[in-house]
């Protein structure tokens, strides 16, 4: 059953709480889908009036922030056994080459990888383990954990509650005609996107000939 189909069935406080959860553990260090349940949830919001994308978007920020700084609590007393250990639970996304680069971000971008860490999906699972177990001084942490949260959580859920409102209404006043144009936006899209990708894919060096 679609994500979205399956939260129909169940009750609004359910879904406040199930935001949170998931969300929670996801920056906690677990792998969960967090950003597929938010952005069904705020749609969702969008189409029936018992979901208030308010109280949605207050849950998701809160299990946000919540989750990291205990992700960060036990990454911070853990220390890098804990990574080895989760790399072998889940060596699909705790593999070292996964670590190494989170790692990487971490050196060089400080407290800033906590806070856009938030809008990629790998760092979002990573930032409070790891910030705990480099020892990042914990108010830089929070500072970054809470305006990340709010930033992410509630902004996702603005942003796709609104414009879940905006093309529900656009639909039914258009039609087939407004699908069709929809379909023809995201074929453009997605064409455009790839010659850009294609443009900037690094040209192949030659391969020296052998005698």
């Amino acid at each position: 059953m679609h994500v979205q189909e399956w939260l129909e069935t169940v009750p609004a406080v359910s879904i406040y709480a199930l935001v949170a959860l998931v969300i929670g553990l996801e920056s906690l260090g677990i792998p969960l889908p967090g950003e597929i349940i938010l952005v069904s949830s705020a749609l969702l919001a969008s189409q029936h009036g018992d979901i208030d994308p308010v109280v949605l978007g207050v849950c998701a920020t809160a299990g946000a922030i919540i989750g990291d700084s205990i992700g960060y609590a036990i990454g911070r007393k853990g220390g890098r056994p804990l990574l080895a250990r989760l790399g072998a639970r889940f060596p699909k996304h705790f593999s070292e080459g996964h670590i190494a680069t989170a790692e990487r971000s971490f050196q060089k971008w400080g407290m800033w990888a906590v806070f856009f860490g938030r809008f990629i999906a790998l760092l979002r699972i990573f930032a409070g383990p790891l910030a705990g177990v480099l020892r990042m001084p914990y108010w830089k942490f929070l500072t970054a954990n809470v305006l990340g949260g709010i930033l992410w959580a509630g902004g996702t859920t603005a942003v796709v509650y609104y414009v879940g409102v905006v093309a529900e209404s656009w639909l039914k006043r258009f039609s087939w005609l407004g699908l069709v144009a929809a379909v023809l936006i995201g074929l453009t899209s997605m064409l455009v996107l790839r010659r850009k990708a294609r443009n900037m894919a690094p040209e192949r060096e030659p391969v020296p000939a052998t005698d």
